[in-house]
């Protein structure tokens, strides 16, 4: 999870190196097509068979949604201060808890909705609506988050039928024409060093994307969800010593507030599933009434 969080965090810095100069809906494309490209030795090492899916249209949704998520996301990460748009992005959980219940009809108690509630409280304190430093900036963020909230709900759905390495798949194949068509209205082809920083965003995103999974197969979620966390200092640090940019003292606390919230929230759902997982033969064992 480390290694993860070390590669989002430079893929951070790269898409604000290739920012200076590029536009976001490009930066977005070549991040697409350079991480399938990436990826492809990774998912096809055993066999040369392509996946199978009976859920092309749900993937046609989820990867365009994804795909305006990134939009978002990239766009903030190369226009606000950094530290600023990887703290509204730790928003993602609270509006995936939400997400959960209206869409997928899970149950959520009073301990949950107070973290989600508290989470949101540290949002306010990092935008600050009202005041001179508010700006239409940080609602982009705030979009993409909840719309990074609604993929995940829906990969939670595609995993139900399919595997990982099928949804990782298709994902970046409807991913690269779907991102190239805004690129189209804002091409220019990239020079130099260009080039470089959006390779090392393929790699990055590819290898923390990968890194990321493997964590969740053998680590659980509440010992590895403070560890993501790490992004934050990360790429603020990077700020600070690439573009003299220092985290103001309400994003450091709206993003403590965050990632408090975020963290109890990983722990309560890692409770439940255990005890879902203890009591659920115990439920099958009992005579039928």
């Amino acid at each position: 999870m480390l290694g993860s969080t070390t590669f989002f965090a430079a893929m951070a810095v790269t898409i604000r190196l290739a920012s200076a100069d590029l536009s976001t809906y490009e930066i977005a494309f070549f991040r697409n097509l350079f991480g399938l490209l990436f990826l492809l030795p990774f998912l096809f090492r055993r066999t040369w068979r392509l996946p199978r899916t009976t859920q092309l249209p749900r993937y046609l949704l989820r990867c365009a949604i994804g795909v305006a998520s990134m939009l978002c996301g990239f766009w903030a990460l190369g226009h606000l201060p950094m530290a600023q748009a990887v703290a509204l992005s730790y928003a993602t959980p609270l509006f995936a808890t939400v997400a959960a219940v209206f869409i997928l009809g899970e149950t959520v108690r009073l301990r949950r909705w107070s973290a989600v509630a508290v989470g949101l409280v540290g949002v306010l304190v990092i935008v600050r609506p009202g005041s001179a430093e508010f700006s239409l900036g940080t609602l982009v963020a705030l979009s993409g988050a909840l719309l990074s909230a609604l993929v995940a709900i829906q990969i939670k759905q595609l995993s139900r039928i399919d595997a990982a390495d099928t949804i990782v798949f298709y994902t970046y194949v409807f991913w690269v024409p779907m991102s190239l068509v805004p690129a189209l209205f804002a091409w220019q082809w990239p020079q130099g060093i260009q080039w470089l920083w959006l390779l090392l965003l393929g790699a990055f995103g590819t290898g923390g994307q990968l890194l990321w999974t493997r964590a969740l197969e053998i680590g659980e979620v509440s010992a590895l969800q403070p560890i993501s966390f790490m992004q934050l200092p990360l790429v603020a640090l990077a700020a600070w010593l690439l573009f003299g940019e220092a985290p103001t003292q309400w994003t450091l606390l709206g993003a403590g507030i965050i990632l408090a919230a975020n963290a109890y929230i990983a722990h309560r759902e890692v409770q439940l599933a255990r005890r879902a997982a203890t009591t659920a033969p115990v439920e099958a064992a009992k005579p039928a009434e």
